[in-house]
């Protein structure tokens, strides 16, 4: 009866969504993809590749978790050579990274969680082995794989601290779930704790750490800096402050900043880039209303190469730049932290050996966090003043942010490991 509700529930918000997202397709002009794909309708020959082979459905719900994904997917692609590994996600930017990664087969949207949907694509799909990324629990297609005997993982776990208290509300809904799950690779000791306590078997949780410290540049090794500068038509001299991911709210704070900075440092460059592109029209107006002269990432070819000197914006309306934007920066700040969402990834700055800064709101991120500031010696601001304060010091001191920016490179090497110890545990649960 439970189930029986849910579809119904399920089937309720599909029949509004849809409508109002083809309008918004219309009013923004964009075409939305995958809609088909999302009610478990593909061309008849997609998936013929698949018979014969064992397919690893690894899911990651947008762009974070598919990039926190990639360590795992060159060790399956290793370690498989011959499997096909089939990566979905929800939202479009996610799909988006995931068409490009060279060892994935193929990239579809998560289907639809109702139980005829989710029933057709497995049939289609006919997976060996499920892992979901992070913490993605969606009843009918767990329930589903369950009942067809496909183990279902949860990788680089993680219960952050918003979500466990709603969990916990709810848990004699998730522990049913969470009991058909036939493994759990926590991120931490803590996030161990908390599955433990929304009801999944204490014998099937293992402490596999982080995946992002695993992870790689996707920059040719042979990157020069100096021809970044060139395609981004910035000042070759100019140092240069990046602030990726940012969001509502944290884009009026970081321009004002930025326009303190100028009376001391009037060559500095600011390459914003905020976390939905969609956003970059209005992010576009206040920059005019503050009058900053600003370019726009995807029209720099229309504007015949126009230089972006100090003083000057690069506003990113494009996706999967963002390490050769921080391989540019003197100095990276990520966004999501001044404002209460949690925070985004600050590995990929530590990756490229750049100093990195964040606001006090990294509950997503609260253990790397920690270990980037310890490494660093500092990392946290709690406001815009604060932060002003930070980018001052060390954009006057080139020499004390290759030196910090050594130490988070060295952070990621000490805690590496993540990916081996994963792919253990997925060996093990296909063997079983």
């Amino acid at each position: 009866m439970v189930y029986l509700l849910y579809d119904i529930a399920v089937w309720l918000t599909a029949i509004f969504l849809v409508p109002c997202y083809l309008l918004r397709s219309l009013l923004q002009g964009k075409v939305r993809r995958g809609i088909r794909e999302r009610l478990g309708f593909f061309p008849r020959q997609r998936f013929l590749d698949f018979a014969g082979k064992d397919v690893f459905w690894i899911h990651a719900v947008s762009v974070g978790e598919t990039r926190a994904a990639m360590p795992l997917i060159k060790a399956l692609r290793k370690a498989h050579p011959h499997a096909v590994l089939l990566l979905s996600n929800v939202t479009e930017t996610g799909h988006a990274i995931a068409s490009d990664i060279k060892e994935i087969d193929d990239a579809i949207f998560f289907p639809l969680d109702a139980s005829w949907v989710v029933k057709r694509v497995l049939r289609r799909i006919n997976p060996c082995h499920v892992l979901i990324i992070e913490t993605e629990l969606w009843p009918n297609f767990i329930r589903h794989c369950h009942r067809l005997r496909i183990p279902i993982q949860l990788v680089n776990g993680r219960i952050s601290n918003r979500s466990f208290p709603r969990y916990l509300r709810v848990k004699r809904l998730v522990e049913p779930l969470l009991n058909k799950l036939s493994w759990f690779c926590m991120q931490s000791s803590i996030d161990a704790k908390r599955i433990a306590k929304l009801g999944a078997p204490r014998s099937r949780i293992t402490v596999t750490g982080n995946l992002k410290f695993d992870m790689e540049s996707t920059l040719p090794p042979d990157i020069d800096a100096v021809e970044l500068r060139r395609e981004f038509c910035l000042n070759q001299t100019a140092p240069v402050l990046v602030a990726g991911s940012t969001h509502a709210g944290e884009e009026e704070q970081l321009v004002d900043v930025y326009q303190r900075l100028l009376y001391e440092f009037p060559e500095l460059i600011l390459i914003l880039v905020p976390r939905h592109p969609q956003r970059c029209k209005a992010v576009g107006e206040l920059l005019s209303e503050k009058k900053l002269i600003w370019r726009l990432r995807s029209h720099q070819s229309e504007t015949d190469g126009q230089q972006v000197n100090g003083g000057g914006v690069l506003l990113v309306d494009t996706i999967g730049e963002m390490l050769r934007f921080y391989a540019v920066a003197q100095v990276v700040f990520v966004g999501g932290s001044l404002v209460n969402i949690g925070g985004h990834n600050i590995l990929e700055a530590a990756l490229l050996k750049k100093t990195v800064l964040f606001g006090p709101h990294m509950h997503n991120f609260r253990e790397i966090a920690a270990l980037i500031e310890q490494a660093q010696g500092i990392g946290r601001v709690n406001d815009a003043s604060e932060l002003y304060v930070q980018l001052r010091e060390l954009l006057s001191s080139p020499q004390r942010c290759r030196q910090m920016g050594e130490s988070g490179w060295a952070l990621l090497q000490d805690n590496a490991g993540a990916s081996q110890k994963t792919l253990q545990e997925i060996s093990r649960c296909s063997l079983n």
